[in-house]
């Protein structure tokens, strides 16, 4: 019989608590936990404004837009039934980023506008929707590992002729840094903004929990079971999508979280992706905080752009998970 994952998910919920306290505490002037606290909920001069307007909508997009990346990493992999499934491979950061450029430095929408998650959406739904339709039923990792950078690739080709295009050079300087990735100087806004769309996504995913447990049987028993395959296999990339837009649109580029979450997660479930779903989106949460904590603690002049430091921890995860499987496909009897 399966262990209950409740103690997991305390835990990781004890772990998401306590990093959220250490974000609102840490910063150019750092904060006593007991001072942070009381500037969160009660006047406490300049305290309460670093805490409230500056530390807390931080705090609260890391939080969200990991908890998105984590859960989105394990529904997808749970769909595709491979452990490399995730949005950063399948290119949806790089065309969910070319969507949000698109419109933003072309002047159509403004930086907090609701079109530009919108447009981000719409570029993530046709990457992720590219990578599914290209792997088809009997995906390998050869297969999804050359669609993603497929697809990633010409998201980023088009993305930098938008940067080469614009008229505007500091414009140019923006949208390179933002692309990099980070939660500085995010308002409670840019939570607002994000918030709903990850809500969506987040409910659909939650709900495709069971056909995932089903789908791991297999596409014909997850049928015979009465599983809707093909909406199964929309609902999530459409989650994906409106999760991961949302999250480019204001925060930019962080890529490998839901790569990298699932791996950490899975062995601790029982390898049932249904019971995956919300430890890897807690776990998600937690090291996207704990990574934002941790570039603001790396002593350099300028903050180091959260989304270099995933990708500094994703990318060497990503090269062991392809040597992992190599090996276990070299030691497979022919």
């Amino acid at each position: 019989m399966l262990r209950s994952t409740k103690p997991l998910i305390l835990g990781l919920l004890a772990l998401a608590g306590g990093l959220a306290l250490a974000s609102l505490m840490l910063g150019p002037a750092p904060l006593s936990p007991g001072l942070a606290l009381k500037a969160l909920v009660t006047d406490q001069g300049s305290a309460s404004v670093v805490v409230r307007e500056i530390r807390l909508p931080r705090t609260l997009l890391a939080l969200l837009i990991g908890w998105t990346f984590g859960l989105t990493g394990a529904a997808l992999q749970g769909l595709l039934r491979n452990p490399l499934a995730d949005t950063s491979v399948f290119g949806a950061s790089q065309a969910a980023a070319f969507g949000a450029v698109s419109v933003l430095y072309f002047g159509l929408v403004g930086a907090l506008s609701w079109a530009l998650p919108a447009a981000a959406i719409g570029g993530a739904l046709l990457s992720i929707g590219l990578v599914v339709a290209v792997a088809g039923r009997s995906t390998t990792v050869v297969v999804l590992v050359l669609a993603g950078l497929a697809v990633g690739s010409l998201a980023g080709a088009a993305t930098s002729l938008a940067i080469s295009l614009s008229p505007n050079p500091f414009a140019v300087t923006e949208i390179v840094f933002w692309l990099l990735g980070s939660l500085e100087d995010r308002s409670l806004t840019h939570l607002w903004l994000a918030f709903p769309f990850c809500l969506l996504a987040s409910g659909l995913l939650l709900a495709c929990g069971p056909g995932l447990r089903a789908l791991a049987l297999g596409e014909e028993t997850a049928a015979s079971l009465g599983v809707n395959v093909p909406r199964l296999r929309f609902g999530i990339v459409l989650a994906s999508a409106l999760g991961t837009g949302a999250a480019v649109a204001v925060a930019g580029s962080i890529g490998f979280v839901g790569l990298v979450v699932p791996h950490l997660i899975r062995p601790l479930v029982g390898h049932d992706p249904a019971r995956a779903l919300v430890p890897a989106g807690l776990a998600g949460a937690a090291l996207l905080l704990a990574a934002d904590i941790a570039v603001r603690l790396i002593p350099t002049p300028a903050e180091v752009k959260i989304g270099v430091l995933t990708a500094l921890i994703g990318v060497p995860f990503f090269l062991w998970i392809i040597a992992r499987r190599k090996a276990e496909l070299s030691e497979t009897p022919a």
